[in-house]
């Protein structure tokens, strides 16, 4: 027999416009009886669940994380419930036999014998730090986007400034850009020549023969747009970063120890802490993190034959981030640990396994000093590197010499 780890708790079946709660009350002889009701999704009918709730003394709730539907409900419920957020694959019922009521009555009976597995939630700052990070993050691929629009109408143009200055999007060349299209013709050398920077490496003659293309007006009214576009998108990020800052600064410690680690930037700090929280105890361990963030191989094994061992699909904005940062770690010459490690995987299992493997040690890192509250420290890694190029030179030396003495007629076994 199962044991029950809660006697009276209640499992929520979430949808749109409407949810359906079962509350499961257990007695001594684990006879479970059921009420079971229905509610809008409104705001005034979810207070009235959460009174429903508190009449019941049920205080142990459990739902599954239908789209963004139960955001709502966890947020009135939190302050006097213990929610339990769960995948909907790990409370799914047998299909053919599955309606509201039934659903809402299986959650709370799988939710009684302590068969849920828990999704992570973070504490309401982190919540409202992640949801901003990633609108930030989404708004930055809006803004590519945009980029790689206005350099396509470019070369539709035969416009190659591309080819004289560094960046598109630079001070001088926009400047260049925003004339030309304000003007529509061709630009002269005495309208270019007030517009370049000292230190530019192209002539004036060399911007202004990249700049004489085929411009229409279709082209010149579409780069308008996205020149005006990719402004406002800047004043987006902008906004979004100065409600970002004050949540940040309660996380100054925590941020100024991520910072530590080789590859992490400022902007990446606050991303990660945003994900994964700062309270390193929801996780079991530093493998229980790296397998929710999608960084290690799927189980997936039968008759003892492994079936696949690709990682997973979860982590879907902390994976992409700390592939980035892994990317830094490796071209990082002031630990040089990372290039070892990604070098030597690569020759066996290729890049994109390598990247992977040095991106889970960066986030095993992030465990374990959040955990215990210290910054990376360098000295062992470097200590590490050392050891291995002498290793290294070693083998190669004794190699060498005994190429030398086999050249020379010696038996060398």
């Amino acid at each position: 027999m199962l044991n029950i780890y809660y006697y009276n708790c209640c499992g929520i079946d979430v949808h749109k416009k409407m949810l359906v709660a079962t509350i499961a009350k257990t007695d001594d002889h684990k006879v479970t009886t059921y009420q079971t009701k229905q509610f809008s999704t409104l705001t005034k009918d979810i207070k009235h669940l959460k009174q429903w709730l508190i009449d019941n003394d049920c205080k142990d709730v459990c739902m599954e994380s239908t789209g963004k539907y139960w955001i709502p409900i966890f947020n009135i419920l939190e302050d006097t419930c213990h929610v339990v957020i769960t995948h909907p694959k790990y409370v799914r019922a047998i299909p053919g036999k599955k309606t509201d009521k039934k659903d809402s009555i299986w959650i709370a009976d799988i939710f009684k014998h302590g068969l849920v597995n828990p999704s992570f939630m973070p504490p309401l700052e982190i919540r409202q730090l992640r949801d901003l990070m990633r609108y930030r993050f989404k708004l930055l691929n809006c803004r590519t986007s945009e980029k790689n629009r206005f350099q396509n109408s470019l070369t539709m143009s035969n416009i190659m400034i591309s080819n004289v200055v560094t960046d598109t999007f630079g001070k001088t060349a926009q400047s260049i850009l925003k004339k030309m299209l304000s003007k529509n013709d061709n630009l002269t050398l005495e309208e270019i020549s007030p517009l370049l920077r000292k230190n530019l490496k192209a002539t004036p003659q060399e911007i202004l023969e990249s700049v004489e293309g085929n411009l229409t007006d279709e082209q010149n009214a579409k780069m308008e747009v996205c020149l005006d576009h990719y402004d406002y998108i800047n004043q987006c990020v902008e906004k979004l970063e100065e409600a970002i800052l004050p949540l940040v600064a309660n996380y100054q410690n925590e941020i100024n120890l991520l910072l530590t680690i080789p590859g992490v930037q400022d902007v990446s700090a606050i991303y990660i802490l945003s994900e994964i929280g700062s309270n390193m105890n929801v996780f079991v361990d530093d493998k229980h993190l790296c397998s929710w963030a999608g960084l290690t191989p799927q189980n997936n094994e039968s008759a003892g034959k492994k079936k696949s061992v690709r990682i997973s699909r979860a982590g879907v904005y902390i994976k992409p981030l700390l592939v980035q940062c892994a990317n830094c770690a490796i071209k990082d010459k002031n630990c040089e640990y990372f290039k070892l490690r990604y070098e030597a995987i690569k020759k066996r299992r290729g890049h994109k396994r390598a990247i992977i493997a040095i991106a889970r040690m960066l986030l095993t890192c992030a465990y374990h000093m959040l955990s215990k509250n210290e910054p990376f420290n360098i000295e062992l890694y470097k200590q590490y590197t050392e050891s291995n190029f002498k290793s290294k030179h070693t083998k190669l030396n004794i190699n060498n010499a005994i190429k030398f003495l086999e050249q020379q007629g010696y038996k060398v076994s």
